[in-house]
């Protein structure tokens, strides 16, 4: 006689491997490192309310680097690190906002069928995502889910428009989480704003009402010290810097600061009880350039002078613990199309400038790349013009016997 099905909610068996407790993820466990978080100052309690107008978005706790590890149950995973990204949507992309990329430089070639990028080639299957950049279209947006892109190491939001409906991708910014509502100041500032502010543009309320985390502006209103990212290079074109996950700039200088400090100084030069000065046509061209470009700072201490009507995302971008992985195997590696890389010292002679030989040695060659080219800036990478001639430093005599204690 067949017996009926218990239910093993609650029930306690002898078998640890069938023990109702065990959790969802029993074989990987969460590690979590204090870090320095660009956004760490945000108030972990939120003021947030969605019926409200000119709501700033929810603030999120601060956390450090929170890295997933696994049971080492195959040897694949015992060095696997990944960063934990639960919110992420866990199923297919919107269809007609993807293509396939069928022979878009996965071999590492060119349009002549040469390659021009090694270690490149296999690789999973993928489809782009088709990215709105420039963020043109105005009006409130409400973000539907933040998904993976496999063509990027940050993630991406799925946009719809609260007006036409109509959806797009963005490069989603650093807590940035479904139901938040953000807004494109590229083509102007909206009718409600000018109202609310009386008609005249008050810079602090401004940049109170719009620069917040996911809102693309204009460089000309964002705030100085404000992080950005997703920065445009020509007006009127969409973001190119600070796209990959965690980058970010600063904003440190605007052109009309810079140009009062211009001035200043060149009060100073000419002298007060002076005249002043006609301007040259190289001044004037300064002048006119300081007035109209905007000064970042990008994350590796270069400073850029920027267009004030190029585009910029307030925030930092997404997925920022994406540098602490760690693939775990080198099957990984092939499926993100990445080949092996051999070592020059490790091929024959006829291969490599470094090949060939007894045991392990270049030959004594200097540093070559593959097609004989110096690699290791240096001396012998430098231009004959840049080159100092050296410097003959006279010996002096029984210095080795000085050196060795002798008189």
């Amino acid at each position: 006689m067949l017996q009926t099905r218990m239910a093993l909610t609650g029930l306690r068996l002898p078998f640890r491997c069938l023990s109702s407790a065990m959790s969802s993820r029993a074989y990987s466990t969460i590690r979590e490192t204090e870090t320095e978080n660009p956004s760490a100052g945000e108030s972990a309690v939120s003021s947030f309310d969605p019926n409200a107008t000119f709501a700033p978005p929810p603030a999120r706790e601060p956390t450090g680097i929170q890295m997933r590890t696994y049971t080492p149950r195959t040897p694949g995973v015992r060095h696997l690190r990944r960063p934990i990204n639960d919110h992420l949507w866990k199923g297919r992309p919107v269809h007609k906002l993807t293509f396939p990329k069928r022979g878009q430089a996965k071999g590492g070639r060119n349009n002549s069928g040469r390659v021009t990028v090694r270690h490149r080639g296999g690789g999973h299957k993928r489809r782009i995502r088709v990215v709105d950049f420039a963020r043109a279209a105005p009006g409130p947006h409400t973000v539907e889910r933040i998904e993976h892109d496999p063509g990027r190491s940050a993630h991406i939001a799925l946009l719809r428009s609260n007006e036409t409906k109509k959806l797009s991708y963005i490069v989603a910014a650093d807590g940035m989480r479904a139901g938040d509502v953000v807004e494109s100041y590229m083509s102007g500032i909206p009718e409600a704003l000018w109202k609310s502010m009386g008609g005249v543009v008050d810079p602090g309320v401004l940049a109170a009402r719009t620069a917040w985390r996911g809102n693309c502006l204009p460089l000309h209103m964002i705030p100085i010290g404000t992080l950005i990212f997703n920065v445009g290079l020509r007006p009127g074109k969409g973001g190119q810097l600070c796209r990959s996950a965690g980058t970010y700039a600063t904003v440190i200088a605007k052109g009309s600061d810079e140009q009062a400090r211009y001035e200043e100084n060149l009060r100073l030069e000419q002298g007060s009880n002076e005249a002043p000065k006609r301007m040259t046509q190289r001044e004037q061209q300064k002048r006119e350039r300081i007035a109209s470009h905007i000064t970042i700072r990008l994350q590796s201490g270069e400073v850029r002078l920027i267009h004030k009507d190029c585009c910029a995302t307030i925030g930092v971008a997404s997925n920022p613990n994406y540098q602490y992985r760690q693939l775990g195997k080198a099957g990984r590696s092939r499926w993100l199309n990445i080949r092996p890389t051999v070592r020059g010292l490790a091929m024959n002679a006829a291969e490599h400038p470094h090949g060939g030989g007894r045991g392990k040695s270049k030959g004594n060659v200097d540093p070559k790349s593959p097609w004989g080219m110096p690699a290791k800036s240096g001396y012998k990478t430098r231009p004959k013009w840049k080159v100092n001639k050296a410097v003959v430093v006279p010996r002096v005599r029984n210095q080795g016997k000085r050196r060795r204690g002798y008189s």
